[in-house]
């Protein structure tokens, strides 16, 4: 993963695990050198814990970005012009790694994060699985 960051150019990378997604872009916008905001609009979420979560009310981080992750994925700042190419390298069957997806964009504003109100949740299937022809997994 280090070699394809590199190669299109990323600004910055973290792991998301005991914080969400949520907790490492807070902590990711603050140690920026120029004042800015991350702002999430999708989430990816192992396929059908977001209904999960709505059934249990709702009530958890899952769908607020904050819910703890001890396996997480990457969280990599990628110039917008080189992002959905990255994820295009980064689908199934692209070679070794797991699939990328776009989840927010950089604004100016006061290094920090937000998740936005409603965001598109991307049901992703657990590893092994066959992925779903009818997730709107794309990037």
């Amino acid at each position: 993963a280090a070699g394809l960051m590199r190669a299109f150019g990323a600004h910055a990378a973290t792991d998301v695990t005991g914080f969400g997604v949520l907790g490492h872009a807070r902590a990711l916008a603050e140690q920026q050198r120029l004042d800015v905001a991350f702002v999430i609009h999708n989430l990816p979420i192992i396929a059908c814990m977001a209904a999960v979560s709505r059934a249990a009310g709702g009530r958890g981080a899952l769908l607020q970005g904050t819910a703890p992750e001890t396996s997480g994925g990457l969280l990599v700042v990628l110039p917008r012009a080189q992002a959905a190419r990255f994820c295009t390298l980064k689908a199934p069957g692209r070679g070794p790694g797991l699939q990328a997806w776009i989840v927010g964009v950089v604004e100016k504003g006061p290094r920090g994060a937000r998740v936005i109100d409603k965001p598109r949740v991307i049901e992703v299937p657990p590893r092994g699985a066959p992925p779903n022809p009818e997730s709107p997994a794309s990037p």
